[in-house]
């Protein structure tokens, strides 16, 4: 089923990231975590389909998509950069391995902590915060997207972590092995990983070499 939406609004969250509101299709739900493929509704982008979480709530009355916009990339999202107020997405049926399954540790990459954004805002709604953690790593302190939130909604159970700023305020590493050792107090919970391919791969098999229950750990790849 195809969807056609038109921004409502749009605004700038980091240096390379963007908000994306949306009219909403009467009687659209979705699963907070999941995504839909996306098209623009312009001659030669139509087919061009690209997967985006939702950041929004089944109860608010917009679609909402927090995107990260790649210039060089001389594709879909250079080209959602270029969109403007009343511009229109084809959006679909919505589908994703991230969603709820119970308190435990997130581990996102960049871009990768936008299906959690909306997992997030529901279990406050709902008064389930307590319990769950995040570990956010970025190139650096400016690529933090949606800081001010995260630490409203996580307090002191989130660690950013960042890999190519020599002078960053926060904790400067690489999430590998010894790092989850050191950080990591309980191994028996929930563990949801989204990043870059590379990254989700390799920290989902650190998880399962250090003890986690592989049926606990979910993996999704942020293309």
């Amino acid at each position: 089923m195809e969807n056609t939406v038109k921004i409502k609004s749009i605004k700038p969250i980091t240096h390379d990231v963007k908000r994306f509101r949306f009219e909403k299709p009467d009687g659209y739900k979705f699963t907070p975590g999941h995504a839909t493929e996306v098209s623009i509704n312009k001659e030669g982008w139509k087919e061009k389909k690209r997967p985006f979480s939702f950041t929004s709530l089944n109860e608010d009355d917009y679609l909402e998509f927090t995107i990260k916009i790649y210039p060089e990339h001389d594709g879909v999202t250079e080209q959602i950069g270029k969109l403007e107020e009343g511009d229109q997405f084809i959006i679909r049926d919505n589908w994703g391995a991230i969603e709820y399954k119970g308190k435990g540790c997130i581990i996102a990459g960049g871009a990768g902590i936008t299906p959690y954004i909306a997992m997030l805002r529901d279990l406050k709604e709902k008064d389930k915060l307590d319990g769950m953690q995040l570990i956010y790593t970025n190139k650096t302190d400016k690529d933090i997207i949606l800081k001010d939130e995260l630490d409203e909604l996580l307090g002191e159970n989130v660690k950013y972590v960042i890999t190519d700023q020599k002078d960053t305020e926060y904790t400067k590493a690489y999430i590998d092995k010894d790092f989850l050792k050191d950080n990591l107090t309980n191994l028996h919970q929930k563990f949801y990983v989204c990043g870059p391919p590379k990254m989700t791969e390799e920290i989902g098999k650190v998880l399962k070499d250090l003890g986690a229950d592989a049926d606990a750990v979910t993996l999704d790849d942020q293309q």
